[in-house]
């Protein structure tokens, strides 16, 4: 039996190696209740965190709203917080998690033709590759090192405090 492992525990490690590199993420089932006066509020907070709606539907004989969505655990942070800033606490959150999701980007994606350099730039920068952002925030929160410029402007520094 001993064989047989090493032999599977290979398999899976090359098939894991030739695969391509993408990042999983946690998903909530978010439920939201609100007030008909604070759908637009609640809709601008869900369209910021990359929320994707499922159903909405308005409870009978009352004015509230029932709204069930797919949010990013990573986009849930502060959440309750905004939702009640934003609809003036008229509408309230529950989370519940509820699957992991694939992200379809490559966190390690560099342009190598030319067809690619036209389409995402020379250096591709890992603004618009969300899988990037979201790995360079883990590895900043755990205080291990990020590939990020150093010096923004290459202009002399400029002393501001003055000496009397």
């Amino acid at each position: 039996s001993g064989q047989v492992m090493t032999a599977v525990a290979l398999a899976c490690r090359r098939a894991v190696l030739e695969a391509d590199a993408r990042l999983v993420e946690a998903q909530y089932l978010c439920q939201l209740t609100a007030s008909a006066e604070a759908l637009s509020g609640m809709y601008a907070v869900l369209g910021r965190r990359r929320a994707r709606i499922l159903r909405e539907e308005m409870r009978e004989g009352s004015d509230t709203f029932l709204v069930s969505c797919y949010l990013p655990a990573e986009a849930s942070f502060g959440l309750a917080d905004e939702m009640r800033r934003r609809s003036s606490g008229a509408a309230s959150a529950s989370l519940m998690l509820s699957h992991w999701e694939r992200l379809q980007v490559d966190p390690f994606f560099s342009p190598t033709t030319e067809e690619e350099r036209e389409e995402h730039g020379e250096d591709a920068s890992g603004l618009t590759n969300l899988a990037r952002r979201l790995i360079d925030a883990v590895r900043r929160r755990k205080g291990l090192p990020v590939e990020e410029k150093v010096v923004q402007r290459a202009t002399k520094q400029r002393t501001l405090k003055r000496n009397v």
